[in-house]
């Protein structure tokens, strides 16, 4: 049994474990810092399963043992599974409608007792092994647009269902999916469309609807005036202007405020409001608006000083303790504004605010070259992979890391609309630290397997 033992850990990659381990840690530290109260026995409070670093550590353990028990499986049986784990991702979020329980208005999560799961959460995992399997199938030419469409289609189901659960802030980041598409030959078209699309989302936000209504028809006319001689042979010029400017005002007209005043919640709303310094919204109905107004007043933004930015409560404080934090912190376990539980969600969503506090800009520039380091490595065993399959899978695991950090720690900044999105393997909660435990494991899996050709 001794001399199997080397052959069970065969072409591990252990410095993306390394990576992986010394994350934890550093998230255990963060969740430990805001939590811990001096009168506190630090051994029987870790031990006790009451605090929540101390659940924290119990899910560390838990996840261990499955990640060991994904290094110990043939990576076969990964391409064998997807379509069942798919098929299961999807019951397990429609579960939701009928089982779930309501968090933070959200009716996305399932309670086990002990620890809630959100499917929406674990579907990640399936989703990205789906995509894996249809992009690596013999038969798939993703330079057609039927393969785009069907590719589309495996991602965004559950971001669809996740926005019926009221939970737009998970359905974004299956937006990261993108990445590994874009590896396999999308077309750059495509990223361009979405890219405007998000600017004209929020210039429709930022301008007034009939000043922004005036601008593109002005430039449609303009492009139609220039190329009225180029028009007169071909009119699919024309068309294709018109066609743009019919498809911007419709979103701007229509679409916009169908999101806002059908999709969003009151409280979402605020926190993109607030993102980009306004408290209002042109677009919304009277019901609507009067909602929106009391969420405001709950976090005392209707009053403000003249020409003062208006922010939410969250943000504002996450903001302050980072700042206070200065260039090397104030040193772990002194931190005032986490410390005296200022910053709501600390030990979530805001978890970056006590890393920035405690440890200052030097910290969170060496967590953030951390990450950066995972997944420029995970990249870098992607592109030494024999199979299509593989390669994929870590490219999505890649674009789901990259799209977590860079809204949650934006998110902390006030750079960005808070979404509820955690900073993997940081944040509390097990549904997301067993989530990317798995994600990253399967991955490194499939690495010491990379001699063989999966499909």
């Amino acid at each position: 049994m001794y001399q199997q033992n080397p052959k069970m850990v065969k072409g591990v990659d252990w410095f993306t474990i390394w990576l992986y381990a010394t994350l934890v840690a550093i998230g255990l530290l963060c969740i430990f810092s805001v939590e811990y109260n001096s009168k506190d026995n630090v051994v029987q409070s870790f031990l006790g399963f009451k605090k929540e670093y101390s659940k924290q550590l119990y899910f560390f353990g838990i996840s261990l043992v499955i990640g060991i028990f994904i290094l110990l499986t043939d990576s076969k049986f990964f391409t064998a599974m997807t379509n069942l784990g798919y098929l299961f991702g999807i019951v397990l979020i429609l579960a939701t409608f009928v089982v779930g329980k309501e968090v933070g208005g959200s009716k996305s999560w399932i309670p086990l007792g002990f620890m809630n799961v959100q499917p929406v959460e674990i579907c990640k995992i399936f989703t990205s092994l789906a995509l894996a399997k249809y992009l690596s199938l013999p038969e798939t030419n993703f330079k057609l647009t039927k393969s785009h469409l069907i590719a589309a289609a495996i991602a965004f189901s559950p971001a669809i269902l996740s926005v019926l659960q009221s939970e737009p802030g998970a359905a974004i980041v299956y937006f990261s999916f993108a990445l590994a598409f874009y590896r396999e030959g999308l077309p750059t078209l495509y990223l361009i469309i979405v890219f405007s699309l998000g600017i004209l989302i929020i210039a429709s936000i930022l301008i007034s609807p009939n000043t922004l209504f005036i601008i593109f028809s002005l430039v449609a006319a303009i492009l139609i005036y220039l190329n009225k001689r180029k028009i007169k042979r071909d009119k699919s010029i024309l068309i294709t202007v018109v066609g743009v400017w019919l498809l911007c005002v419709g979103v701007q007209k229509i679409g916009v405020p169908l999101i806002f005043n059908k999709v969003l919640k009151p409280h979402q709303i605020v926190r993109i409001l607030s993102t980009f310094g306004k408290d209002d919204y042109k677009f919304s109905s009277e019901e609507r608006t009067a909602e929106i107004n009391k969420e405001f007043a709950k976090l005392g933004t209707t009053k403000k000083k003249p020409g003062e930015k208006i922010e939410s409560y969250n943000v504002k404080q996450s903001k302050i303790a980072i700042g206070s934090g200065g260039f090397f912190g104030k040193g772990f376990l002194q931190g005032t504004q986490t410390r005296g539980d200022f910053v709501p969600a600390q030990n979530t969503d805001f978890i970056f605010s006590s890393v920035g506090e405690n440890f200052g800009f030097f910290g969170c520039l060496i967590l953030l070259i951390i990450y950066f380091g995972l997944m420029f490595r995970l990249v870098f065993l992607a592109e030494r992979q024999r199979s299509i399959f593989s390669r994929v899978y870590m490219y999505c695991v890649v674009g789901i890391l990259f799209f977590h950090v860079a809204l949650n720690v934006s998110m902390t900044l006030g750079l960005a609309p808070s979404p509820g999105i955690t900073l993997p393997l940081i944040s509390y909660g097990g549904s997301s630290l067993i989530t990317f435990t798995v994600l990253l494991f399967i991955a490194i899996k499939l690495d010491s397997d990379r001699q063989m050709i999966l499909r």
